[in-house]
């Protein structure tokens, strides 16, 4: 397959780049990693006028950290980069885990995570993953910039809050505190396929081992990443035993509305949620203890 004809221009600067989206708004697309936007436009799925390749903005990749207790990530950064990083095993563990899970090794060295998560496919692992960890946004246009938190963002399958003028130019993302734990999990047919559900959690013990805070998000639970915020609540002012993680995991399965597909019913679904969700928490209940 081939794409439709388009006109292509490579922006050396933000300011280029943010020009071009703010005259062609929709019918411009920007070009990254390319690895979910090429084969849509192959497949005529996507067919932008004009695509911006942003590739030369080389001060929109990597890791920063970000006062008091956060880092920002640049939109531009490469996801094996990431992966690589010694600060994301240290500071991200929940995106050190879950970046394994991500296609494969050869989609990790171009996909980048700006680019992924302006894509808001409800099946991949780094929207839930930054819903977990109540992330933010911060987008820029001609107009200005504006942050974003992860629940805002996300508003539906393949769609996301940002104008269309507006690019998606960083990730804040908050370090892993004392007593606290996460975990990733996913099952998918096989390994570098979507997920038929992955579940992402993170939990933190007050000083008398109680559940200080806890979120749980899922992906490919409905059209968008999932927060299963009463399942989360649930666990917050209590010693997580196995009584209560079985409780936050049913309220998971009772939350989630997934679509379904050749490879699992939607039943299939729920259950698997329910499994991955007591899995998760109970793992992240250990780690959270021995941090």
């Amino acid at each position: 397959m081939k794409p439709a004809p388009f006109r292509y221009v490579a922006a050396w600067t933000l300011d280029q780049a943010l020009q071009l989206k703010a005259q062609y708004g929709d019918e411009a697309h920007f070009l990254a990693g390319g690895q979910s936007l090429v084969p849509t436009m192959n497949f005529r799925l996507t067919q932008p006028a004009v695509l911006i390749d942003i590739n030369r903005l080389s001060e929109y990749a990597g890791v920063k950290n970000c006062p008091p207790e956060g880092l920002r990530i640049g939109a531009l950064t490469r996801y094996r980069n990431l992966e690589r990083d010694p600060a994301t095993a240290r500071d991200l563990p929940l995106v050190h885990e879950a970046l394994p899970h991500i296609a494969h090794p050869q989609i990790r060295n171009r996909g980048t995570i700006g680019g992924n998560l302006a894509h808001a496919d409800p099946a991949s692992e780094m929207p839930a993953i930054v819903l977990a960890l109540a992330g933010k946004l911060r987008a820029q246009s001609v107009r200005g910039e504006r942050r974003i938190a992860a629940a805002d963002f996300f508003v539906g399958a393949l769609s996301t809050a940002l104008e269309p003028d507006e690019m998606l130019v960083e990730v804040e993302l908050p370090v892993a505190q004392p007593r606290s734990g996460a975990c990733f999990l996913e099952l998918a047919r096989r390994r570098g396929d979507f997920a038929i559900i992955g579940v992402a959690c993170t939990l933190r013990l007050d000083e008398q081992g109680r559940c200080a805070a806890a979120r749980i998000a899922l992906c490919n639970a409905g059209d968008t990443p999932v927060l299963a915020a009463q399942a989360s609540d649930s666990l917050v002012g209590r010693r997580v035993g196995a009584a209560e993680i079985d409780g936050a995991a049913e309220l998971v399965r009772r939350s989630i509305e997934p679509g379904g597909n050749v490879h699992a019913s939607k039943e299939f679904q729920h259950h698997i949620a329910g499994v991955l969700t007591g899995r998760a928490l109970a793992t992240a209940v250990e780690r959270a203890g021995a941090a």
